[in-house]
């Protein structure tokens, strides 16, 4: 597996994936402004049958908030520090708590089967790069995702308040595979009001 040098093409509703070396920075694009890139990291070499992964639950343990930002530190199951967060010029909001969208949600929606989902996304990226699928889906880490919570602790879906071209960056602390998805959603607003996916780049870049 190779690293990329050159920026990449996240295609809207699939996924990507690439390997990442300790001490490179990961760039994501939101190219067009309203789509949502689901991302997830595992340890590498991934463990097929225990993979450490990056993990949203522990992440906010450990930072103590739900929206995580520049100078905060993304851990793995394992608590380990796998992303450190360097820039974001975005308004800053983004999602750590819904799942990767999936076949389930979709047919709870009423969609045909066949629809994309990024959980399918993942495995499909993964596969790509000759990784063993997973054995479940880890929760992403939703870039640029739009998830207001009230003061009474209900979420709502709101389109995202990123512009076009607004990246974050990251470092990763220890060699990894990363994965994205442009996410799939067509049917609540998380991809703008047009409920239209569109395409995201990414890149790794050398300190």
């Amino acid at each position: 597996m190779a690293a990329l040098a050159d920026p990449a093409v996240i295609p809207a509703r699939h996924g990507k994936a690439a390997l990442v070396r300790r001490g490179q920075r990961v760039r994501v694009v939101n190219t067009h402004g309203s789509q949502v890139v689901d991302t997830w990291a595992l340890a590498a070499p991934p463990d097929s049958a225990r993979p450490e992964f990056l993990s949203m639950a522990h992440t906010r343990s450990r930072n103590s908030k739900i929206y995580p930002g520049v100078g905060d530190v993304m851990f793995s199951d394992r608590r380990r520090p796998m992303l450190t967060w360097l820039e974001d010029t975005s308004p800053g909001r983004h999602d750590t708590l819904l799942p990767a969208c999936s076949p389930a949600i979709y047919a709870e929606h009423g969609c045909p089967p066949g629809h994309r989902s990024c959980a399918e996304n993942l495995q499909d990226a993964l596969a790509e790069l000759g990784v063993a699928p997973l054995p479940f889906t880890p929760d992403p880490l939703n870039l640029f995702m739009n998830i207001p919570v009230a003061r009474d602790g209900a979420v709502d879906r709101q389109p995202p308040v990123s512009r076009p071209g607004d990246h974050v960056l990251f470092r990763a602390e220890m060699d990894l595979v990363i994965a994205f998805s442009a996410c799939p959603q067509d049917v609540t607003p998380i991809n703008g009001p047009g409920c239209t996916p569109m395409d995201a780049h990414f890149a790794i870049e050398e300190p």
